[in-house]
């Protein structure tokens, strides 16, 4: 199992990776054998054990953040989301119309996100209820 520190609980970089000693053993090799060696990876790991240590409880609050943001977006037209799909802190959703104009329309208004499809959008410890009653407003107002 590999586990992503970056996304909601706010690591600059890194992943843990769990297993047993024999196969972390061997992704340790894979991993020098490709160049995977990093110096000053203490430095990251601190990051890594402050996340873990004090942000896990907070990582409800980006569900709760996401949740919003789906409700919210789901009364747009244009946009389709499975609701029932949003479990954690990631919203998919499939937009019709002009995306590279959606794009420039948010950024206008200090909000990214990038093109896709189905655009991916994450909640994480850096955006609160009211950045996504922003980005919802945002959305309606091109939408309109």
């Amino acid at each position: 199992m590999s586990c992503c520190l970056s996304k909601g609980l706010g690591t600059p970089v890194g992943s843990v990776l769990c297993g047993s000693r024999d196969f972390i053993a061997r992704a340790r090799r894979w991993r020098k054998m490709v160049g995977g060696g990093m110096r000053q990876a203490g430095i990251l790991a601190a990051a890594g054990l402050y996340a873990l240590s004090c942000n896990i409880d907070r990582l409800a609050d980006d569900h709760d953040n996401a949740a919003r943001l789906a409700e919210g977006l789901s009364g747009i037209g244009a946009i389709r989301i499975d609701k029932k799909n949003v479990q954690t802190n990631m919203v998919h959703a499939d937009i019709d119309g002009d995306l590279a104009g959606l794009v420039r329309h948010l950024a206008g208004r200090g909000i990214r996100i990038s093109q896709g499809s189905p655009v991916r959008l994450v909640t994480h410890l850096d955006i609160d209820a009211k950045d996504i009653d922003k980005a919802v407003a945002g959305f309606r107002s091109f939408f309109n």
